[in-house]
């Protein structure tokens, strides 16, 4: 490397300054950054925090029509409209077939859009590709509004899907850009803090819906997602861009910039360190993985970054999430009535939302992947409890249904305290900057197939004219679910209070998993692994 910063010919230059300097710069930021208390970083990073959260608000669209076609199919205007009359006590039915193709349409969308999402922001960055889908999906939720069949919401389902790719990663990327290391955690959580709040909402405007009679019982549901369009793009105007994307780009005076923009708090000489710490990060990347491709996703250190990002957001789905998805449907198939599954409903959400929000105080005590290797096994042995109940249930006592649906909300609390939120925060930590869009796209498209693969099955499970499974489905996603717990405990690291430059050494060094938390990285261990990788030297 050359003592000068290597740019390229075609990046704006800050200065004429030396590599030497900038680690020297790079240092002192590395030692306050860890310095810092969540308070402090609270008064310094204000405006970051505030811009974070509008940006992480994406989601709860997306969230809010995940929770609705599931809860639809438990709607009685909306079976009889779209419905078929099964006949006797099961009356009118959406098909499995087409619960499955509904219930995976903007699945399918939203693994093209997680794709489209890497492009958009190596071209324009996350403020323009954020506020670009916004507008782009507005014309599209007319047609899932007003489909006059079921062919129709299906084609509206899956461009929906596509702009909610994009934000699924996006939000997700731009949160951990955007925030110092102490609030990275607790800002990446807040985005699956959105899907809850999302599905909440849902479940709410569901129960009024429940109340309506005719077509605007599941139109009106649909027509309230044009509500985040003018409250989100006005704002989102005057967002900075993320720091990081700007110093990839050569643009280190505008990194500056935004950095006293996001960083009100900090003074001048702080600004230009943390600025510097971004360079390093990026240059020492550069040096140790080069190529920012997909194909770079596998190659090298990121590999395993890859299949940590990737299989930690699968978890979520392969420890039985899409049970929850269904849940009203569920409540109704066990026996409960359509008003009084509604209810369950939002009760269930309820207790995710306070989950969430408990998830923060773990995170300040506890490492997350002693979070993950903890909740992981209780939800595995809360699934195994729903089967043994339902079991219960179908020799005749009444009170197990509602065992059923109670501990189905416990399910749900534990699984937001832990697996789901930890999720955010674990991808958002493993990933390498540069890469970090397109190892968010593909750990986001890796959950996104296994929900298609779950979700088409899902139907199938709970239909009572399928194979009726019930409750019993628990037992199915216990199995899975324990395959992912052992994998965890030999392949999940502890990156809790690790700067993004600490992680790119572990992971250069291919340090095990389990010695993550305790590993000591030396002065200048930068340098050590960039000719340790060039072939310079050995480590």
């Amino acid at each position: 490397m050359s003592d000068r910063i290597d740019q390229g010919s075609d990046v704006e230059k800050h200065q004429d300054i030396t590599w030497e300097q900038v680690r020297e710069e790079a240092n002192r930021d590395e030692s306050w950054q860890h310095s810092l208390t969540l308070w402090q970083s609270l008064r310094i990073y204000k405006t970051a925090v505030f811009w974070s959260v509008i940006a992480s608000c994406c989601i709860i669209m997306e969230a809010y029509d995940t929770l609705l076609l599931g809860s639809l199919f438990g709607l009685p205007a909306f079976k009889q409209h779209f419905g078929v009359n099964a006949g006797g006590k099961v009356g009118y039915q959406i098909t499995a077939a087409w619960q499955a193709g509904l219930g995976q349409g903007a699945n399918i969308g939203s693994l093209m859009g997680v794709f489209l999402g890497a492009f958009l922001v190596d071209k324009f960055g996350y403020k323009y590709s954020i506020i670009g889908n916004l507008i782009f999906i507005a014309p599209i939720i007319a047609l899932v509004t007003f489909a006059p069949n079921l062919g129709a919401l299906l084609a509206g389902e899956i461009l929906c899907g596509i702009p909610w790719g994009v934000f699924s990663t996006l939000a997700e990327a731009y949160a951990s850009e955007i925030c110092p290391q102490t609030l990275r955690g607790y800002l990446t959580i807040f985005v699956n803090l959105c899907w809850v709040m999302g599905h909440f909402i849902g479940a709410g405007i569901l129960r009024a819906a429940n109340d309506i009679t005719g077509q605007w019982s599941y139109r009106m549901p649909f027509a309230v997602q044009w509500v985040w369009i003018p409250l989100l793009v006005p704002v989102l105007i005057f967002a900075p861009e993320a720091p990081y994307w700007l110093v990839r780009k050569g643009k280190i005076d505008e990194a500056e910039k935004t950095v006293r923009r996001i960083a009100p708090a900090a003074d001048q000489g702080r600004v230009r360190e943390i600025v510097s710490s971004m360079v390093r990060t990026n240059q020492v990347e550069k040096d140790v993985m080069a190529g920012t491709t997909f194909a770079d996703c596998f190659k090298g250190p990121n590999r395993r970054r890859t299949e940590i990002s990737c299989i930690v957001w699968s978890t979520q789905i392969l420890c039985g999430l899409q049970f929850a998805n269904y849940s009203t449907y569920f409540f109704e198939q066990a026996g409960l009535e359509t008003t009084y599954a509604f209810d369950m409903t939002i009760g269930l959400y309820a207790a995710a939302f306070i989950g969430t929000c408990l998830s923060w105080t773990l995170l300040t005590y506890f490492g997350r992947r002693q979070i993950w290797l903890t909740g992981l096994s209780c939800l595995v042995v809360g699934q195994i409890l729903i089967g043994v109940l339902s079991i219960v249930a179908d020799k005749g006592h009444t009170g197990a249904r509602w065992a059923q649906a109670g501990l189905m909300i416990g399910w749900l609390f534990t699984y937001d305290m832990t697996v789901g939120p930890l999720a955010y925060a674990i991808v958002g930590e493993t990933s390498s900057t540069r890469l970090r869009n397109k190892t968010v796209g593909l750990a986001r498209a890796s959950y996104n197939l296994f929900s298609i693969c779950f979700g088409v099955l899902m139907p199938y499970m709970l239909n009572p004219t399928k194979w009726n499974w019930a409750g019993k489905t628990g037992f199915f996603w216990a199995g899975i679910g324990f395959i992912c717990l052992v994998w965890a405990y030999f392949r999940l690291p502890e990156l809790r209070n690790r700067s993004f430059l600490e992680a790119d050494i572990m992971f250069a060094r291919n340090v095990p998993a389990r010695k993550f938390r305790t590993y000591v990285i030396e002065e200048n261990a930068d340098e050590n692994v960039r000719l340790a990788t060039s072939g310079d030297s050995a480590l």
